[in-house]
């Protein structure tokens, strides 16, 4: 018996190596896997703050000529209220001396009639 028992004592001891052997492999299998994924999220990480800040950079320069573009429509603007009231002003005085025009061939005219 005590042989007997012995022999399961060494059998048992062999199958607890062997899983013993089996975990640590799966162990060092799954710290690999861990490994790798922790690269890949890295990577993926990376890319995106790259892919970030590459979009913001364009967005910043679509920004600023955006901004150019209304600063020069505001200029044009203001230039052509300007003009308007030019026009305006010189409209109201030719308005002025034509009225003043016509008075003056209407007295010519009464003048030569008498």
């Amino acid at each position: 018996q005590l042989h007997r028992t012995l022999s399961e004592k060494n059998e048992l001891t062999k199958s607890l190596e062997i899983v013993q052997k089996e975990l640590e492999e799966k162990e060092r299998e799954m710290k690999r896997e861990i490994s790798e994924y922790k690269d890949r999220l890295l990577q993926a990480e990376k890319e995106h703050r790259d892919a970030l800040t590459e979009a913001n950079q364009k967005n910043e320069v679509e920004i600023e000529a955006c901004q150019d573009k209304m600063n020069s429509l505001e200029h044009f603007i203001i230039s052509q209220k300007m003009e308007i009231e030019h026009l305006k002003s010189n409209k109201e005085e030719l308005s002025n001396s034509l009225k003043e025009a016509n008075q003056t061939l209407g007295e010519l005219l009464k003048t030569k009639v008498r």
